[in-house]
């Protein structure tokens, strides 16, 4: 069990070098010049559009949570869910890592059931998931109706999005509607090590989830939905971000080149980079060349993007901290 307690003292060490890292990339001199362009009423909805998402992003994984009846308050999820994106951040991948943490969280703090935690987040995750290339693919879709469809390849991205959203929608109907065969195939994977000591219960975990399952599809459907809201309301957010962003530079962008900015950037995050470092970058510098915009406003919502990111990083580790001192 050693490994569980040099654990926190590694994530710390990594996250700790990834924001010196970061903060070493940012253009501190445009950061400077970014913030001194925002007036008093811009930094507030700026901050407010932000922590709004943030509070979405919550409140549905509260839905979830409440769901399935697990007795877990809003300020400890959202305390869970920062210090679980802190350390996505730093984990290769688009924004995922941090969900084993969150479970063992919910469990070391509350003693869930670890069968409903797991459904509740895997849910959570899932409507993110579905969501993002959902909407990433009506704005490829878009983007190939406007006469912007000669920027890149948008058909060939459209395809690989659209297959994607295809297979999470086969597996989400999967589990929704047969769980017996998803979860039959799981049991026939880990019945070679059913005895080992640390799996005994998890034919009862098995079993616990699929009951879950069973009553959210029977009982559950308008939380479903409202958890579908949400994530609906949460992309509102971004969107509604980067149009505030783009418009502190004064730039006068139409549907089309606001699309361009907006699909090239959410991409960028679907790259294994940590927290998309690199890729964002390269595909604004390349969006706006190909648009006629200027490279310092380029700069400049790189600059603000990046504080942004530096600013939740840091609120997420204290979360961590947070969380590893009060076991």
């Amino acid at each position: 069990m050693s490994w569980i307690k040099t654990l926190p003292v590694l994530l710390w060490l990594a996250a700790l070098i990834l924001v010196g890292w970061v903060l070493g990339q940012l253009p501190l001199a445009a950061i400077a010049q970014s913030i001194s362009t925002l007036s008093t009423l811009q930094w507030l909805a700026w901050i407010g559009l932000n922590l709004g998402i943030i509070l979405l992003a919550t409140q549905r994984w509260r839905v979830l949570s409440d769901m399935l009846k697990l007795p877990v308050k809003f300020g400890e999820l959202l305390m869970i869910r920062q210090a679980g994106q802190a350390v996505s951040f730093i984990t290769p991948g688009p924004q995922f890592g941090g969900e084993p943490l969150q479970i063992f969280w919910l469990w070391k703090r509350s003693q869930l059931p670890i069968h409903s935690a797991l459904l509740a987040l895997g849910l959570d995750r899932f409507y993110e998931l579905w969501i993002n290339f959902g909407m990433l693919s009506l704005g490829v879709l878009l983007l190939l109706a406007s006469p912007a469809s000669d920027v890149a390849d948008w058909q060939e991205i459209l395809l690989i999005l659209a297959l994607i959203l295809l297979m999470l929608s086969v597996l989400g109907w999967l589990m929704m509607k047969q769980p017996e065969q998803v979860f039959g195939r799981f049991k026939r994977v880990i019945d070679r090590w059913r005895h080992h000591p640390r799996l005994q219960h998890i034919e009862v975990h098995r079993q616990g989830l699929g009951s879950d399952v069973k009553y959210v599809m029977k009982e559950q459907k308008p939380a479903l939905l409202r958890a579908f809201i949400l994530s609906l309301c949460g992309w509102v957010g971004l969107i509604a971000e980067l149009w505030l962003l783009l418009s502190v530079f004064d730039l006068a962008l139409d549907f089309s080149a606001f699309l361009v900015i907006l699909v090239s950037m959410r991409l960028a995050f679907l790259l294994p980079l940590p927290g998309g470092v690199g890729s964002l970058e390269a595909v604004l510098f390349w969006a706006f060349q190909y648009l006629s915009l200027s490279a310092e406003a380029a700069i400049g919502l790189i600059a603000l993007m990046r504080l942004r990111d530096v600013l939740v990083l840091m609120a997420g580790l204290w979360c961590l901290r947070v969380l590893h001192s009060s076991e």
